[in-house]
């Protein structure tokens, strides 16, 4: 089984300068939905790990939650895609949690619940935190640069796949960029070879 685990705001949807606190306000970004089915038509499993604290902040709740995904699920649906699972950290900064990501609790669980050995697992994101709690976990991180990355692609000026490692220390080492998530998908598709299909856990944690 080949397992690859995403960030949701800024990766897969637009993200805002608040929360994602409704479906409403859940806007998919150009190419995302179809880059995850590209890479489900190959045999590759997708999941979500998110941090969440708007709803340990009480800006929203947990039906706000789920019906953020049922949108999403819908309309990754439409174009071939689907999450195979969504784990998310609810808590606030404050909370001193281990699944608030920079922390590894997420990916740990994820590792868990599909019985992996997340060393090698791909895991792409907008956020250097997500990167951070890849790394920590033993996985192979990506940047994407959208949504809170968005602002180095002027500076950067490098190829798709080019090491950060050099150029933003707080990366962990190895971290690759990409420009958005199709860019990661066109690269894993053809580095990586493909995935055989393997029975597993289904279903959305949410």
């Amino acid at each position: 089984m080949k397992l690859l685990i995403l960030d949701r705001d800024g990766t897969l949807n637009r993200s805002r300068d608040d929360y994602v606190a409704s479906p409403e306000e859940w806007e998919p970004l150009p190419g995302a939905l179809e880059a995850v089915a590209r890479l489900n038509q190959e045999g590759w499993r997708v999941v979500l790990a998110t941090n969440q604290s708007g709803i340990g902040r009480g800006l929203f709740d947990m039906a706000a939650l789920n019906a953020i995904h049922a949108k999403m699920n819908r309309a990754l649906a439409a174009v071939g895609g689907r999450i195979e699972a969504v784990f998310f950290c609810p808590h606030s900064p404050e909370d001193g949690c281990h699944c608030r990501k920079p922390a590894p609790g997420l990916f740990e669980q994820i590792g868990e619940r599909f019985g992996v050995v997340l060393s090698g697992v791909q895991a792409a994101g907008n956020a250097v935190r997500h990167v951070q709690a890849a790394a920590s976990a033993g996985c192979q991180p990506h940047l994407l640069l959208t949504g809170k990355s968005e602002h180095l692609r002027d500076r950067v000026g490098l190829g798709a796949d080019a090491d950060l490692a050099a150029l933003l220390p707080e990366l962990p080492a190895g971290t690759r960029l990409h420009t958005d998530l199709a860019a990661f998908a066109d690269w894993l598709l053809t580095h990586q070879e493909r995935p055989a299909a393997a029975p597993g856990p289904q279903g959305t944690h949410a």
